[in-house]
Order: C-alpha cells, then structure tokens, then sequence
C-alpha cells in the first residue's frame, strides 16, 4: 500500500474518532496510532466495521516496557485487513495498576493474546473473562518479559522424590561461573612462551 494511501486512512480515522486519538504517524512504512487508554474498545470496532478500514483480523497483542516512563507499558495491538490487504498498529500507554479494557468482545482472539501479556508483561486487562496465567507454571512468580525481571527468575521448579511431586524452591546460584572473569587467559600470559612462539620473534613479532 502507498505511503500516500496509508496518510490518507490515517487522516479519515483521525477525523472520525476526534479526541480518542493522540497520534498519527508513519513510520518504515507502517500506519500507527496512539490512542487514549480508555477509547481502545471503541477504536478497535471502529477499524473493524467502518467501509473504508475493514480490519477484521487481530493478528496480535502485546506490550513494550519503557521501565523509566511512569507508564512504562506500551501496549501493542496488530491489526490486518484481508479483503484491502493493508495492516495498522494502535498502540496505548498504561502503568502497572491501571487496568486496559478488554477487547475480547470486538474480537474474540483477544482472550488469548490478552493473557499472555498479562502473563509475561503483567498488564491488566479489565473485564476479561478468564485473565489467568497461559505460558508460566502454576505458582510463578513476576512477570519475565519485565526489563527489571532477573534472568534467573525468582524460583526452580524439581520434582521431589520423597515427596512424590513437584516444589518449588528459592534460586540456588551453585555454579562456580557465577563470578566472571572477562581477562582471557591468553591476553594474561603475556610473560609466558608458548610452542610457536619463537616463529614469531624470529620474524620481528612479540611473543
């Protein structure tokens, strides 16, 4: 699709939803608006219904975390229309208490994407009907896709014997590697002669 084609749709959504967009912007091609939290319902089934946007497949929903904005999470919906062959991203922005409306009744996929950023980012979406956990274990702790989540997570899952079942139990760093030394070895043996080394010296090199 033209990038003229994709500035005029981004005008006519723009003109038809008035104060429930923020943004309007093209970028690598691409047609995104930002949107006020609370409109993102209303939005969503303007883009499905009205003649000239016809996006009727949610392709996907997710969040970016910006940790140093107050609201960190950018929530991300992905939308493609495939009777006009054309695809927009509306974003919103929202913090870790306040919740985003679902939009699982203007498309159902929703409750599946939706669960999953709650999952991994921990944004909440507010009257879904089943928001629960979908790719972490029961217990889990935090959300991973969280830039300030720690790599290793804050707790192991083992089965136990004894117990006949699965515990979790706090991170235990054991391994050795844990305190890493980024001096190779070879960078520190610069006193020490090597099989080869002598060729080197011959020809004028350092050993």
């Amino acid at each position: 699709m033209s990038e003229h084609a994709l500035k005029e749709l981004g005008d006519h959504v723009a003109s038809q939803l008035g104060d429930d967009v923020l943004k309007v912007e093209l970028k690598l091609g691409e047609l995104m608006i930002t949107v006020r939290r609370p409109s993102i319902v209303k939005v969503l089934t303007f883009l499905r219904d009205d003649a000239k946007c016809r996006f009727e497949q949610l392709v996907d929903v997710t969040a970016v975390d910006w940790p140093e904005r107050a609201e960190r999470f950018e929530v991300v919906y992905n939308l493609l229309s495939v009777s006009q062959n054309r695809r927009i991203r509306v974003k919103l922005w929202t913090d870790e208490d306040t919740p985003v409306p679902t939009v699982v009744p203007v498309f159902s996929l929703a409750n599946w994407f939706e669960r999953e950023t709650w999952d991994t980012y921990g944004v909440f979406f507010a009257d879904h009907p089943d928001l629960r956990r979908i790719l972490t274990d029961y217990g889990f702790e935090g959300h991973p896709f969280r830039k300030d989540f720690p790599l290793t997570g804050y707790v192991e899952v083992r089965y136990d014997e004894d117990q006949k079942r699965v515990v979790y139990e706090p991170v235990r760093l054991t391994q050795d590697f844990r305190t890493f030394d980024f001096l190779s070895p070879w960078e520190g043996m610069t006193n020490v002669m090597l099989p080869g080394d002598e060729k080197a010296q011959d020809q004028g090199g350092k050993p």
